[in-house]
């Protein structure tokens, strides 16, 4: 680290992510902006969420009184890809033809063309993303992905998966996202858990906690997969807290569905809507900030390691507000903290 940088002072305006001044080769903690939310069908946004999670960022202190100073092992984000950039607008515009037309409808060439014209662009996406990743795990850096919408994991981890082998998935979502080509739409944002599930045998579990909005057929499912899917439903982890069973008993009984090794897939819509308004589909319910860094925390404190992780569907309010940037950006040094200590005991 370089000498002058006081932690304590204020963030420069053209400082990195967290007012940090590592490059990608300097950090041990690089983090890939995936600005793409191809497949978004109600609340949008999530494209600019990268950038919104960076400037605030600036405002976080690099003290953390759970994790200490994780700053200290260098973190850089990479410059948003132009080209994803790119192939997310031209993405948008044919995926806005079918979600029009109300999806898929059998015989209409136009339609069928779409969906296929947005896959190809969702199979590039992925295939940067898995690369990138793939790149820096190489160097022995501890790689993350900022989202875009939650189809933007894939990649990530695909990557994660074939260097490790047999890890989980903790999966934090008010969505089950197991919906098969939902709208027409192989790599949609409410199917990636499916993909992960059937196209990535490296994961060895999935679990899945904060779920309150899903199809009869995610349900089932999370029922019929044998063990390989744990569905956390918010409802009873409610009832249970009403129940008076503490949130950290809770934890200890997700966290020990998990491997040794996993991997952190959060959607912030896990949260209270209140936490991330302007994400793309909020639902009532939800984990308090609280709460969902005592679940990572739970990971750790078992003795399980974070390899790798992803942080999707946080959306800037369009009127210029910066509430939900800075929940993610808070949310975000949380994780590379707890991944740092889980990999330090």
């Amino acid at each position: 680290m370089a000498t002058h940088f006081d932690p304590s002072a204020a963030s420069q305006p053209d400082s990195g992510v967290f007012g940090l001044p590592h490059s990608p080769d300097e950090a041990h903690v690089v983090l890939i902006p995936v600005p793409f939310e191809a497949t978004t069908s109600y609340g949008g946004g999530t494209s600019d969420g990268p950038a919104a999670v960076l400037d605030a960022s600036r405002q976080v202190d690099l003290f953390d009184v759970e994790t200490g100073r994780p700053y200290e092992r260098g973190i850089a984000m990479l410059p948003e890809s132009q080209e994803l950039r790119d192939w997310n607008t031209r993405a948008k515009e044919r995926a806005q033809v079918v979600i029009d037309a109300g999806g898929i409808h059998s015989g209409d060439t136009a339609l069928l063309q779409a969906a296929q014209d947005v896959n190809g662009l969702c199979e590039q996406m992925n295939e940067y993303v898995y690369r990138t990743a793939k790149h820096w795990l190489d160097q022995g850096k501890r790689v993350a992905a900022v989202g875009g919408d939650h189809s933007t994991s894939y990649g990530i981890i695909r990557a994660h998966a074939e260097k490790y082998p047999g890890m989980g998935v903790l999966h934090l979502d008010a969505h089950a996202d197991l919906r098969v080509a939902y709208e027409g739409f192989t790599w949609s944002h409410a199917s990636i858990m499916y993909n992960v599930a059937e196209r990535i045998p490296g994961v060895k579990t999935l679990v899945q906690v904060g779920l309150r909005d899903m199809s009869a057929e995610e349900y089932q499912y999370i029922a019929d997969s044998q063990g390989r899917v744990h569905g956390f439903f918010d409802a009873d982890l409610q009832n249970k807290r009403f129940d008076g069973v503490p949130w950290n008993r809770q934890v200890a009984d997700i966290v020990a569905l998990l491997p040794q090794q996993v991997y952190l897939s959060f959607d912030i819509d896990g949260l209270d809507p209140v936490l991330c308004p302007n994400t793309g589909t909020p639902v009532p319910g939800g984990l308090s900030f609280a709460e969902a860094v005592a679940l990572i925390a739970g990971v750790v404190r078992s003795g399980r390691t974070i390899v790798g992780f992803d942080l999707t569907e946080v959306a800037p309010d369009p009127d210029g507000g910066e509430w939900d940037g800075n929940v993610g950006a808070r949310l975000l040094y949380k994780m590379i903290g707890w991944m740092l200590k889980s990999q330090q005991a």
